[in-house]
């Protein structure tokens, strides 16, 4: 008979997560009850943030309780239901967790999608997922970019960070991308058409920042921050007048033992910047829109968002790693059924 695999968080991680923070439980499949559903989880989405929700610390979402399975986003089809808006046989994405089948309560965040309209059901994932829709509205809402503006871009070879660069080309900027190694810095050029790739590896605060000025000599317009730490402060010392910063991430700081924090950020003071903290939770309202114009961007040919997609739920604490180590090569996707 089969039964439901769990990944659990059975410890708190600190510093970053090791293998024992973390079990693999068997038990009995969940039987709905009135006004719920179980779903068969197909895709589990690996990210950042859920570094974050392992710590018992204040933030937008409460922690992951210990004993309980790694929240994420999940893509999968109704096993069983209670309820008559969803059927068995349904597609559906919801914030379930990393699990085989997960227990859907009324009220919870799942919706049902058609696979039809896609290649494969992981773009609901990546492009027509959370980070497809984080690159729209987290530049073109809060960043509001210009023509001719210089877009600067941390993480740039990320899932986030190449999409944002490339809607920037799309809206007429000049993008620069901030990345780690050489190989990463030339698919920036090759593969996203970046204008520029800077490569943070082996640079103190202060070569970056000559690095970034000699590439964006008036300064950035626009910093899309998705990693933080030393790399943040030299961006801050290169701030346009009136720059906007668009703060979605800090991937460098969430295994530190030590949170510093930028040391620089009297710059936004000197040029009258902005910084803005996003959640694309924000936009819900709005995701038919930007799923629509994503769509167009790439059937167009103009818009790449490329999968990195793991298999097995045993596999989910190194595939986990591998958004800290760099390893992973678009967007980071657990393949569990």
């Amino acid at each position: 008979m089969p039964v439901n695999r769990r990944f659990l968080l059975v410890r708190r991680p600190v510093g970053p997560p090791v293998a024992e923070d973390f079990d693999i439980a068997e038990e009995d499949i969940p039987v709905p009850a009135a006004g719920s559903f179980v779903v068969r989880n197909h895709y589990a989405s690996l990210d950042p943030a859920q570094r974050g929700w392992m710590d018992d610390a204040p933030s937008y979402m409460p922690p992951i309780a210990l004993g309980d399975p790694v929240r994420a986003t999940t893509i999968g089809v109704v096993h069983a239901s209670a309820n008559p808006d969803f059927a068995a046989g349904d597609w559906v994405l919801g914030l379930n967790a990393i699990e085989d089948y997960s227990l859907v309560q009324p009220g919870g965040f799942t919706m049902k999608i058609d696979v039809s309209q896609v290649p494969s059901p992981t773009k609901f994932l990546s492009a027509m997922g959370a980070v497809g829709l984080t690159a729209y509205f987290g530049l073109l809402v809060d960043a509001k970019p210009q023509p001719g503006e210089t877009l600067l871009v941390s993480g740039a070879a990320g899932a986030v960070g190449s999409a944002v660069g490339q809607i920037g080309k799309i809206k007429g900027c000049r993008v620069i991308g901030i990345a780690g190694g050489a190989e990463k810095c030339r698919r920036l050029i090759a593969d996203y058409g970046f204008d520029v790739a800077i490569d943070y590896r082996g640079k103190s605060v202060d070569a970056l920042a000559a690095e970034i000025r000699a590439a964006a000599p008036d300064g950035a317009n626009i910093i899309f921050e998705n990693v933080g730490g030393d790399v943040f402060d030299a961006e801050l010392m290169n701030l346009a007048l009136h720059a906007r910063i668009v703060l979605c991430g800090l991937i460098s700081e969430y295994n530190s033992a030590e949170r510093v924090g930028a040391r620089n950020l009297w710059q936004i003071l000197v040029k009258c910047a902005t910084l803005k903290g996003f959640l694309v939770a924000e936009h819900v309202a709005r995701f038919g829109e930007a799923g629509v114009e994503m769509a167009r961007w790439i059937s167009e040919g103009r818009l790449r968002i490329d999968e990195d997609v793991q298999e097995g739920l045993e596999n989910a604490y190194p595939a986990f790693m591998r958004l800290f180590s760099g390893e992973n090569k678009g967007k980071l996707i657990l393949k569990i059924a």
